[in-house]
């Protein structure tokens, strides 16, 4: 599970699912017009990297001859994973650690991508298939500025071990008691920081304290923009503590072709969190459209036919 909530709204029941997919930014009845027909209905929730997701599946998939209809900003995973199931929906972006938590309801202890990808195809339930997961991940993460990064000569977590005594951390309140948070630094990397601040999930109060200088290592999440616009390092996870969150395309298996699987495979081969948080960059910070970002990056990957 991620720190961050990236939709305030959640869904309870039938009638909730339906309300909550207008109010989200889906446009009105945007699930209640039903799935299942002859072209794949591409789901997605409702934040920019979701956005560009969404837009590339349909891209690829589309470039293949397919009909595909987008419904994008949705809401949160209570809405779409059960518009998934039913069929209102046929194909979503998804994060294969948050999913498998999700599904296990919070049971899973694996944290490498081919375990966390493995798990998750287990509690799929029938009648989904999980695809190739990317490389890219949007993960917890610790991140420096450039200077603290040279400083200390810092590059993965672990490099914090000798240091961090005289760094103070900023991250979301609950980072103080998480297993993923400072207990499991101390525990899987040695690490004790000098102070925590607590401040936010790599949001505005994070990102203005690491920029001030008034904390020296920042809890981010791995594809944010703001860190491909403020040139911030990103320290590698490299003993694998906090859970894997690799972008994986999730689709019905009803529904999907060899051609389909084989267009979104090649797109997941490609990505890696460096695309990503280019992408995000243009879409959070420059404001560009979503959909013009994500056919700009598949045209200069040669997915486009």
């Amino acid at each position: 599970m991620k720190f961050r909530e990236r939709c305030l709204v959640l869904a309870v029941g039938v009638v909730s699912l339906l309300v909550v997919a207008a109010g989200c930014g889906g446009g009105e009845d945007a699930l209640q017009q039903g799935g299942g027909g002859d072209g794949i209905v591409v789901g997605s929730a409702n934040f920019p990297e979701q956005l560009i997701l969404g837009n590339m599946y349909a891209e690829v998939i589309e470039d293949q001859g397919f009909e595909v209809e987008r419904r994008l900003n949705l809401g949160t995973r209570d809405v779409l994973f059960p518009a998934l199931e039913s069929g209102e929906i046929t194909l979503v972006p998804e994060y294969n650690g948050a999913l498998l938590s999700y599904l296990s309801k919070g049971q899973s202890d694996v944290t490498s991508p081919e375990e966390t990808t493995k798990g998750l195809r287990k509690e799929l339930p029938e009648g989904l298939v999980a695809l190739e997961a990317s490389d890219a991940q949007d993960k917890d993460a610790l991140a420096v500025t450039p200077e603290t990064a040279e400083k200390y000569d810092l590059q993965n977590t672990s490099d914090l071990a000798g240091v961090a005594d005289e760094l103070i951390i900023g991250g979301p309140p609950e980072m103080s008691e998480r297993p993923d948070g400072l207990p499991g630094l101390e525990k899987v990397y040695g690490i004790e920081f000098a102070e925590f601040k607590a401040l936010d999930a790599g949001g505005p109060l994070t990102v203005e304290a690491l920029a001030n200088g008034d904390i020296d290592v920042g809890r981010v999440f791995s594809s944010q923009g703001l860190i491909d616009a403020r040139g911030w390092v990103v320290l590698a996870d490299d003993k694998e503590l906090s859970p894997a969150q690799n972008i994986i395309p999730i689709i019905r298996k009803q529904d999907t072709t060899g051609k389909i699987e084989k267009a979104l495979n090649e797109l997941s081969a490609t990505l890696t969190t460096e695309d990503l948080k280019k992408l995000n960059r243009r879409v959070e910070v420059d404001k560009e459209d979503p959909e013009d970002v994500a056919r700009d990056y598949l045209q200069q990957k040669g997915l486009l036919g």
